[in-house]
């Protein structure tokens, strides 16, 4: 099994690269395969919304996204990593993950995600809510912890002083084995839930 580590930070070696690290650790530790995507000093435009991507089979925009798509489709699994901006994601891991979730037209049902939030004080919360989206609308399980995904410091050795953050990214990682192992021992049991997706609304009366 492998699992997607992106690092939406401009540091490539920074907060959220460490945070990324704990994880890998523990997933590495059961086996899991991981490989790290540093999206975070690239220049990622948003989505202009122009659904070439339905005809191309890809973003019409050729860059990272494109390149960590048939990632995404070979991995069973993907945390995301971003800093916090004024109470919100990076601006260009957001565009990516918009683009990359929009464009990519493999099947993400019952991928396993999570989202891991460096920040230096506040903002934590929204941010981490606003990157968990991604997962619920593709049918994909999100993974818990012991308290939300996030850590504190505005130096990648101060992550570490914050020993309850550790912890909890620890905890999301050690959660992230047993859903791996469990949804691939269920599809092998019982097959993938057998879900639909045809009605579409636009709620205009």
């Amino acid at each position: 099994m492998k699992v997607l580590l992106i690092n939406g930070s401009p540091k490539a070696k920074g907060c959220t690269h460490t945070a990324l690290a704990l994880a890998a650790e523990v997933l590495n530790a059961e086996g899991i395969e991981t490989e790290e995507i540093h999206v975070g000093n690239k220049a990622v435009r948003g989505c202009i919304g122009c659904g070439r991507c339905r005809d191309l089979g890809q973003c019409v925009f050729n860059d990272v996204v494109n390149d960590t798509a048939p990632k995404l489709e070979e991995a069973d699994g993907i945390i995301v990593g971003t800093p916090v901006y004024y109470g919100n994601p990076n601006g260009t891991v957001l565009s990516f993950m918009q683009r990359l979730f929009y464009s990519t037209h493999c099947d993400l049902h019952m991928k396993v995600g999570a989202s891991v939030v460096s920040c230096r004080r506040g903002g934590n919360s929204a941010t981490f809510e606003a990157m968990n989206q991604f997962f619920g609308i593709s049918g994909m399980p999100t993974v818990p912890s012991t308290y939300w995904n996030d850590v504190h410091g505005y130096r990648a050795e101060d992550v570490m002083a914050d020993v309850e953050g550790v912890e909890t990214i620890r905890n999301m990682a050690t959660n992230m084995v047993f859903l791996l192992k469990s949804i691939q021992a269920g599809k092998e049991q019982f097959g993938k839930p057998d879900v639909r997706h045809t009605q579409f609304m636009n709620f205009i009366r």
